[in-house]
């Protein structure tokens, strides 16, 4: 085993099978490897420092020990679209943050942000296929990691901290916060999540520039989002693209 399981009582919530380590590489890659082992459905990982995460597009993720939350999630029971699992996670925090007075929103797809500035990111990485369950294409379970910046923030971007109104949940406080927030996000029929999210999304009506894998970028209006995720944006010559992966830039009416 990778880490140990937590004691019962406080520490755990009902349906959660919740584990601690003080540093790891990766909660991700962790949860990943003891999914493959038969971790149980809402297994969490919790860590103080990670010497090897990874954000969105394959960008480190930067820490400071002991300060910010790094947690990862996993869910064996995968919906039809997947990309609702990285939605609720990413849901749950800004409910949490904003319930302690910080008006963070979202970026597409599921960057959280204060201002301009970056708060948290979301990872998610599916497990193999699954096999002989009658859903063909589907893996077996999604592993759903977030790191949120509660007391300490790289250059460019902010935490918690600087914005909260009295006092600052500790990164093990805010992770047990989060998870009956999710229980409830995806307990809810699906157009419902979808308009939540919708709702938290200042990327919707914003200038954008959306950078491509392929190194070309498109400059528009986001217009929509759909319930497969996708990101619709209406360019200059009033084409309208796509989108199911680009890094998204909010631009100023001036840029």
């Amino acid at each position: 085993m990778l880490f140990r399981s937590d004691a019962a009582g406080k520490n755990q919530r009902a349906g959660w099978t919740i584990h601690r380590v003080e540093s790891t590489g990766s909660t991700n890659a962790d949860l990943l490897l003891e999914g493959s082992q038969g971790a149980p459905d809402r297994t969490v990982l919790r860590t103080d420092h990670q010497t090897a995460g990874r954000g969105r597009l394959d960008r480190r993720w930067e820490d400071v020990a002991g300060k910010n939350l790094l947690v990862s999630f996993l869910f064996r029971d995968v919906p039809d679209a997947p990309h609702v699992l990285t939605q609720a996670v990413a849901l749950a925090a800004v409910e949490i943050a904003r319930g302690v007075g910080v008006e963070a929103v979202l970026k597409w797809p599921n960057d959280l942000l204060v201002g301009d500035s970056k708060l948290a990111g979301v990872l998610a990485q599916a497990g193999p296929v699954a096999t002989g369950d009658g859903k063909p294409g589907r893996p077996a379970f999604v592993v759903v990691g977030i790191g949120v910046n509660i007391g300490a923030a790289p250059e460019g971007a902010t935490c918690i901290r600087d914005h909260a109104r009295g006092d600052v949940p500790s990164p093990d406080e805010w992770m047990l916060r989060m998870l009956p927030v999710i229980d409830d996000l995806l307990a809810s029929a699906p157009d419902v999540l979808h308009e939540r999210y919708r709702g938290r999304l200042a990327t919707l009506g914003s200038r954008v520039r959306a950078e491509l894998p392929d190194g070309t970028h498109i400059t528009g209006r986001a217009v929509d989002v759909s319930a497969d995720g996708r990101l619709s944006v209406l360019d200059e010559c009033a084409v309208t693209h796509r989108l199911d992966t680009a890094d998204v830039v909010h631009l100023r009416a001036a840029d």
